[in-house]
């Protein structure tokens, strides 16, 4: 029914942990959103949040770059360890920490800025370039990661926003790795894009992480199947089951899992 995950489990298994949650919880003022989250998620890796709307699957991953920080009524509580730093130590400064943790959003939304100054963006406001030509260097390599250089290389002063919808999200995706993070959050990248363009962003997806480690929230369970090699699925603020994408969708143990899978709850 599904698509083989594209990775042995084997080489899973050698990876090693990026960021340990422990004891997550999360309140919107009286609403608990998310209840005592453990998980490992790996390195060089995709990671796949599964689970029905509300589930609190983006909740978790707006944790792992302190997004929430930015709800005025969200309480984020437990440890969150990335390579084995709280990332809610009062000295983290979360401008730094999401320079690592890079985020791409459900639609694409880039700047109203030409291609060239979206992608340059990051590494002006973080001063990771000395030069011109540096920062021309970034722009490209970022922009041949994100499979896209070729096709606007010769109008890299033109606007962003009159790019198709598919470029829109694979420059947001160049301009997330620009800042060379180590992590790269992508919440239902693909849900406002058509299935060319889809099928573009998860082979992506999948080069990408020979460098990042890789956490999507998807709707689609044939998408977390075709990308992921881990798979966490949440119902009702809970993380109920959390394996090998090919284990999760071929022997899940929690009866809700399969209930969801075979499309029971959803």
């Amino acid at each position: 029914m599904y698509d083989t995950p594209n990775s042995t489990e084997a080489s899973v298994s050698q990876t090693h942990i990026k960021i340990a949650a422990r004891g997550v919880q999360v309140h919107y003022g009286e609403k608990h959103a998310l209840k005592d989250v453990d998980v490992d998620i790996l390195d060089k890796t995709v990671t796949a949040f599964i689970g029905p709307s509300g589930c609190g699957k983006s909740t978790f991953l707006r944790c792992l770059n302190r997004m929430n920080d930015t709800v005025s009524v969200a309480r984020v509580s437990g440890e969150i360890l990335l390579d084995g730093e709280d990332i809610y130590d009062k000295r983290v400064d979360p401008v730094q920490l999401r320079a690592k943790v890079g985020m791409v959003f459900q639609k694409p939304n880039p700047f109203p800025k030409s291609i060239y100054d979206n992608v340059a963006y990051g590494p002006r406001i973080h001063g990771l370039t000395k030069s011109k030509a540096e920062l021309d260097e970034i722009v490209e390599t970022s922009l041949k990661k994100a499979a896209l250089w070729n096709e606007v290389k010769d109008r890299l002063q033109e606007t962003g926003t009159g790019l198709s919808g598919g470029q829109q999200q694979r420059l947001c995706i160049a301009r997330a790795v620009a800042t060379a993070p180590e992590v790269l959050l992508m919440d239902e990248p693909c849900s406002a894009l058509d299935p060319i363009a889809t099928a573009q962003v998860e082979e992506l997806i999948d080069e990408l992480r020979s460098t990042f480690s890789v956490v999507i929230v998807t709707h689609s369970m044939q998408q977390a199947a075709r990308v992921s090699q881990k798979t966490a699925f949440f119902h009702l603020g809970n993380l109920v089951e959390y394996d090998a994408t090919q284990t999760i969708f071929t022997n899940p143990k929690d009866p809700r899992t399969e209930s969801y899978i075979t499309g029971r709850i959803g």
